[in-house]
């Protein structure tokens, strides 16, 4: 986004920020100015040329913490009543009669139509609001005029030439719904514009609709693949909508303090999807999915940045500009790539909040804002509930947008990892917009991470990428939206920071310590020394002129889905394949032949590690194989996901001289989850052991895992 537009967000805010502040509704004041003061630091990366902008970030921030104490000593306004309710569900109905009745699905809108008149009927009669009363009849009255006509026109006898399923030909699109003067509040409200087309959905084949069958229940709910039909679901109700699949099962952290589920309604005197998608309005609370809130954060990030809409593309309804609403009746629809391809996850808006009304999950600073709590909450119901137990962010983003995944690890282990290559690529694809990135640390003590304020095995978006005189940052906010990196070039180091480099990224130590938001600045080096891994998410357009010639193997096991982690999944997959170019993919035929199984059961005291575990290591089974003549050989050791495994395999003796390719002893490499091979292209007949371990020892089992019997162990030759 260039600084003009940044700018402008900034003055919209600030407007908001300072009227709310004069009519005393300081918690909405607090989140217009922080994010004014945001938008004006983009602004300020982006090259704006305003004068005063980094006083004019500081006053917004001071007028933030001056009204900490006013925001926590405020009364909270009224909630609406159930009257009030129920005019707003009916509102809503009749604008959802209004859609079908432009698009000429007359039966749906009459039915929507009728049940509006019905709601407002009995409401007018409950209340003795007569303000409320007056606006019930109105409304009833506009709904029921309309689906008397509609009635009328569907009952004249057709015209000889004329399809008895033609549309009735009345002016349907210049009916206004509601009448110029019809509103919730004392002003009028513009009827949106007509949309011109609809998305369509994806198309499958006979063989991928079969393959869908079997594969679109998760954790005992069917996740249907999204459609063009989906964009006709039904959102009105007279009453609000509850999921049929029930509440989502809680975290342990959850269930420790909660109190109830609420509405929106129950909790905010004014509940909207989205006011403005911001990474920085987005805070985690006890749910453990860090991850996917970095993921949500990053993506909300690019939104923001580049126009592009990540977020509000995926959530339902929708009014006639594509931007998600909220939805009195409760009811909603997600659009997640699960499994492959995108599905849709329908959700009611009930949330867990604690004794205090506090949300339990993941939520907006603008309290009013609903659209993160919603998404979790879609992704968390796939998922298996609250009680998840989290994932890491190529599952995530890929589910968000649908870009590709690519994972890279900068530990040491890593040989083919480049600090210089990784951080030029991630620099130039950064800001040419190709790319989503987070990263995550690794294992580390308590002590280390409050020394560093990092946060062990912890998820953290990527904001922003800089380079200036040698020097090299990464912008990342903790989706805690607190807690901050205490290292070189924190907000309290006082010796690394220069007046120029300070201006060139537009930070002022002094501001970001006046409040915690989880954002910070970390050189690269010191990234790469205390963060373990890097995710990238990948745009589909940036791979659709490139050209390229490979030919890669894909090796699956029988594991869970590397998309997805599930609870109750059966054993059946799909293989979804990316790539930067056209491509064919088929099976290849293996050269193979079952040449001997071993069978038996090897757990407990039988497993006894690695070889670092001298004393237990003999413990290990031995299984032997003949080889008859010489040749390729293929080895495959399986075991339950949860447990790394690998195998050693030892010379007893061979026939004749065995040649350069001869070996003592050979490794199946670093130690995998649940299954790992060697492949060698030629070995001397002869007589061989294998002996397999587990990176622990007595670890219980059982270490085997095959389709068709309990055999850990099998050895192909060639045919």
């Amino acid at each position: 986004m260039d600084s003009s537009a940044l700018e402008l967000d900034a003055v919209k805010f600030a407007k908001s920020a300072v009227l709310n502040d004069q009519k005393g509704k300081y918690n909405e004041a607090v989140f217009y100015y922080k994010e004014a003061a945001q938008a004006l630091i983009y602004a300020g990366m982006a090259g704006s040329k305003l004068e005063n902008i980094q006083d004019k970030i500081s006053e917004y921030l001071d007028r933030v913490e001056a009204l900490h104490t006013a925001v926590q000593a405020q009364s909270i306004d009224p909630l609406k009543s159930k009257h009030q309710l129920d005019l707003e569900r009916a509102y809503f109905l009749v604008t959802q009669a209004f859609d079908d009745d432009e698009k000429g699905n007359v039966e749906e809108a009459i039915e929507l139509y009728t049940q509006a008149v019905e709601l407002c009927i009995e409401t007018a009669n409950e209340t003795s609001d007569q303000t409320l009363q007056l606006k019930l009849k109105q409304l009833a009255r506009q709904a029921l005029d309309r689906a008397e006509g509609l009635k009328d026109a569907l009952a004249k006898p057709a015209a000889k030439d004329r399809p008895a399923s033609a549309k009735p030909s009345n002016p349907v699109r210049t009916f206004q719904p509601l009448g110029p003067d019809f509103s919730l509040q004392d002003k009028p409200q513009p009827v949106r514009p007509v949309q011109s087309c609809e998305p369509q959905g994806q198309k499958y084949t006979y063989e991928e609709i079969e393959v869908l069958r079997k594969t679109s229940k998760i954790n005992g709910i069917e996740y249907v693949p999204f459609m063009s039909v989906d964009l006709k679901e039904r959102f009105a109700f007279p009453m609000p909508f509850s999921d049929k699949c029930g509440k989502l099962a809680l975290s342990p952290k959850q269930k420790a303090i909660f109190s109830r589920w609420v509405r929106p309604d129950e909790i905010s005197n004014n509940p909207i999807m989205i006011f403005t998608v911001s990474s920085f309005s987005i805070k985690q609370t006890v749910v453990s999915d860090c991850s996917f809130v970095a993921s949500l954060a990053i993506s909300a990030a690019y939104e923001r940045r580049y126009n592009k809409k990540l977020i509000t593309s995926i959530i339902y309804p929708q009014n006639k500009k594509g931007q998600p609403e909220y939805n009195p009746c409760g009811k909603y629809m997600v659009k997640l790539h699960i499994n492959g391809v995108p599905r849709k996850v329908i959700i009611d808006d009930y949330l867990p909040v604690d004794h205090n009304g506090e949300l339990l999950c993941s939520y907006s600073s603008n309290k009013n804002e609903l659209w993160v709590s919603l998404i979790e909450k879609a992704y968390m119901k796939v998922m298996g509930g609250y009680d998840f137990p989290g994932s890491n962010s190529n599952i995530d983003l890929h589910a968000l947008t649908g870009w590709i995944p690519e994972r890279i690890a900068m530990h040491s282990d890593n040989q083919a990892f480049s600090k210089d290559d990784t951080f030029r690529m991630l620099y130039q694809r950064f800001h040419k917009g190709h790319v989503l990135i987070t990263t995550a640390t690794g294992v580390m003590t308590e002590e280390e991470g409050e020394r560093w304020g990092l946060v062990p095995t912890h998820a953290y978006a990527v904001l922003d990428v800089r380079e200036y005189k040698g020097l090299r940052f990464l912008q990342l906010k903790n989706p805690w939206s607190h807690l901050r990196w205490k290292g070189r070039f924190s907000e309290r180091d006082e010796k690394s920071w220069t007046t120029e480099l300070l201006k060139y990224l537009n930070f002022d130590p002094k501001t970001a310590q006046k409040f915690d938001n989880g954002v910070f600045w970390i050189t690269w080096e010191d990234l790469c020394q205390y963060y373990d891994v890097i995710y990238l998410s990948w745009s589909p357009a940036l791979f659709k002129e490139s050209s390229c010639i490979h030919r890669m193997t894909l090796l699956l096991t029988e594991s869970s889905s590397p998309w997805l982690c599930t609870r109750q999944m059966e054993r059946r997959s799909t293989t979804q394949v990316y790539s930067g170019c056209k491509f064919n993919f088929s099976k290849i035929p293996t050269p193979y032949t079952h040449y001997k199984r071993s069978n038996g059961q090897w757990k407990g005291h039988s497993a006894g590690g690695c070889g670092n575990y001298k004393e237990t290591y003999k413990h290990n089974p031995i299984y032997q194989f003949q080889l008859e003549k010489p040749g390729p050989l293929l080895i495959e050791l399986r075991g339950s996901r949860q447990y790394s495994v690998g195998f050693e395999v030892i010379t007893v003796s061979t026939v004749g001289e065995p040649g350069p390719s001869g070996f003592q002893k050979k490794s199946s490499g670093d130690y995998r989850c649940g299954f790992c091979y060697m492949e060698v292209d030629f070995v001397p007949a002869g007589v061989y052991n294998i002996i397999p371990t587990t990176f622990l020892p007595n670890q219980e089992g059982p270490f085997f895992l095959d389709f068709n019997s309990t055999t850990p162990l099998r050895v192909s030759q060639l045919q």
